[in-house]
């Protein structure tokens, strides 16, 4: 039996690898600011990172975790999610395989 492209129901898949996935994507850009003084902390400190970065890493984890219980934030990227399955469904083509540009011929 062929799914409708807009039906909405979730599988277990759905709900609690690939939309949790999107959510970190989504929120890592978002405290790209957090992420980026973390990074560049754990560089210049080498072995040292554990007790030099605490403050960065506590910024980073307050930045993604405020993201990751917020539920309008997973409604928005359960609807990425849905609009991408549902545009699967219609073409058969994956939404990164779309977006990549196609070869020119010379």
């Amino acid at each position: 039996m062929a799914l409708h492209p807009t039906e909405q129901h979730l599988r277990h898949v759905e709900k609690d690898v690939l939309i949790p996935k999107i959510m970190r994507e989504k929120a890592r850009e978002r405290c790209s600011e957090q992420v980026q003084d973390f990074t560049k902390c754990c560089k210049d400190s080498g072995i040292l990172m554990v007790v030099k970065c605490r403050k960065e890493n506590s910024a980073l984890k307050e930045c993604l975790t405020a993201y990751y219980n917020d539920p309008a934030f997973y409604e928005e990227c359960k609807m990425e999610y849905l609009k991408e399955r549902e545009e699967f469904r219609k073409t058969g083509i994956p939404t990164k395989k779309r977006l990549q540009k196609l070869p020119t011929s010379m």
